[in-house]
């Protein structure tokens, strides 16, 4: 008899668990992430996932390391009826609950796997194109040309914006660059092409006549970072276009970047130069719940 009662007792529990169980609002199930060319972010920055649900964004949690497979645990109900998952850059200590503008990644759910890109929430640079010169029209010095770079086109007599570049979305900024010997040294970061970017007159790098041509560029003239000498020749160097998050707080070119080239050694300086396609033109991954 009272085995009887106590198998009968653990039957009611093991009945009454399961009842709970389906019952809990809290219910969990996983979501993860397989995504392809980020990077590491600066230390005071992380990546944010969030799901899209009845229209509004729900955070799926941070994370700072670029090695995936990752999974979270979400809430079963929301999850489910997630349409969209979009993948941003956040401040690692942030009061503002809702997504940054800087929105790195995005994709609609089909069942349950999400394909994410880069192409329409940051930009599509599919058709990216670009040209620069070699020039250094910041002093009066001619005997330096080759130390200067600007995206200008001046093939037709008249000079013209050298990028063709999409517009980009809000949280964004290109960022040229030319790489010494394996360091990347910044030629100022801009959002027009046909525009001075934004450190023509600040640049600790041009020279004392003037902060050159309305277009992005830079002399390297002066005030040369260690282990490098001013001014150079950028013969034989690599100049680079990179999409940047704004705010930006590392100091390293961003995984994106749409238009790159060497220059050639034989390159004349004042005269139009084409680049090519950039190692990373899209991000892209897969998301499964």
């Amino acid at each position: 008899m009272i085995r009887k009662v106590f198998l009968a007792v653990l039957a009611l529990g093991l009945i009454t668990f399961s009842c709970s169980d389906d019952d809990n609002p809290k219910k969990t199930s996983r979501l993860t992430l397989n995504l392809d060319g980020l990077e590491a972010l600066g230390p005071d920055f992380v990546y944010e996932g969030w799901i899209i649900v009845d229209g509004a964004p729900v955070s799926t949690g941070t994370f700072s390391s670029v090695s995936f497979p990752q999974t979270f645990n979400i809430d079963k109900n929301q999850l489910k009826k997630a349409t969209t998952f979009v993948l941003s850059i956040e401040p690692s200590v942030d009061p503002d609950p809702s997504p940054a503008a800087t929105k790195v990644l995005a994709g609609d759910f089909s069942g349950d796997e999400a394909n994410v890109n880069s192409n329409g929430i940051v930009g599509d640079f599919s058709a990216s194109s670009g040209k620069y010169i070699l020039a250094t029209p910041t002093d009066t010095d001619d005997m330096n040309e080759e130390s200067g770079v600007w995206f200008l086109d001046n093939s037709s007599g008249s000079p013209v914006a050298g990028l063709d570049l999409p517009v980009l979305s809000a949280g964004w900024r290109y960022e040229g660059w030319v790489v010494f010997d394996g360091t990347p040294i910044t030629t100022g970061t801009f959002t027009a092409v046909d525009s001075a970017d934004d450190n023509a007159a600040t640049s600790m790098f041009k020279g004392d006549a003037g902060n050159g041509p309305a277009y992005p560029g830079e002399d390297y003239l002066q005030n040369a970072p260690a282990g490098l000498t001013f001014p150079t020749d950028l013969k034989g160097k690599t100049v680079v276009i990179s999409v940047e998050p704004d705010p930006d707080n590392s100091t390293a070119p961003f995984t994106l970047k749409p238009l790159a080239h060497m220059v050639p050694n034989d390159a004349m300086n004042h005269t139009a130069i084409m680049m090519g396609d950039g190692p990373v033109k899209s991000l892209t991954g897969i998301v499964s719940r």
